[in-house]
């Protein structure tokens, strides 16, 4: 790990990006924080009620980051809805389907896979949405001149920037063995598993993420046409 992060500290000066700080700080903090989720990890492992509990924690965790990334703190009751709207569904299907086993080692690392990816799609749908409403702004008013409503006028504007939000998650699944082999995946095979469980795995993950993701990408949608997911500047422009 050493080594590595010297390999980077020494791009960063060769090029002269000046992220020397920036990359030792984030490598130490990786190195703390993964260390203090291991322990809690290996404590409420055994136990589903605990696993529960950390997995109902970290996506608290998300929500609160999410909309901080999307400008729209005070929003995050509905941000919350959107991202939950994705991650049950998900995880009841998974859970109750057989397809992973209802316990603690299984409930952390999948409500974390599938949490972290509707985090990212939420995030990345409010960024471009809610930029392409400021920066379109004339395009909305247009579409109010001529009796559209405000979720109509809305949606003219976003739902063609929408689709951009769920890129990563498709190129991941499109890609997946051929330009890399995601963590499910690695992670069966060095915990003895077969290929073919491994592949099983990995793909179980890629196309919850794409539900998911999905999911969560279109309820968001709905709550901004509605205006009740927006950042306070858009709430007070976006008027009808």
């Amino acid at each position: 790990m050493l080594i590595l992060l010297v390999l980077a500290l020494a791009a960063s000066w060769w090029s002269r990006l000046r992220l020397e700080k920036s990359l030792a700080a984030a490598a130490g903090r990786a190195v703390i924080q993964l260390g203090l989720v291991s322990l809690i990890i290996a404590g409420v492992v055994g136990r589903v009620g605990w696993s529960l509990l950390f997995a109902s924690l970290m996506f608290a965790i998300a929500v609160f980051t999410s909309t901080r990334r999307v400008g729209a703190p005070r929003a995050w009751p509905w941000a919350a809805l959107a991202m939950a709207a994705g991650v049950l569904p998900v995880l009841l299907t998974i859970f109750l389907t057989g397809a992973v086993p209802f316990n603690g080692p299984s409930i952390v690392p999948m409500a974390g896979i599938i949490i972290g990816g509707v985090m990212n799609g939420h995030s990345l749908a409010g960024r471009r949405v809610f930029g392409s409403l400021r920066d379109e702004y004339g395009s909305y008013e247009a579409a109010l001149s001529i009796g559209l409503t405000r979720p109509q006028a809305i949606g003219e504007v976003s739902a063609r920037h929408l689709p951009e939000a769920l890129v990563p998650a498709l190129d991941q699944t499109r890609t997946v063995g051929l330009v890399t082999l995601p963590g499910a995946f690695v992670g069966v095979l060095l915990g003895g598993g077969s290929p073919l469980q491994a592949g099983a795995a990995q793909v179980l993950v890629l196309v919850g993420l794409l539900a998911a993701e999905s999911i969560t990408v279109a309820v968001a949608h709905r709550l901004i046409k509605q205006a009740l997911l927006l950042p306070p500047d858009l709430a007070e422009s976006l008027r009808p």
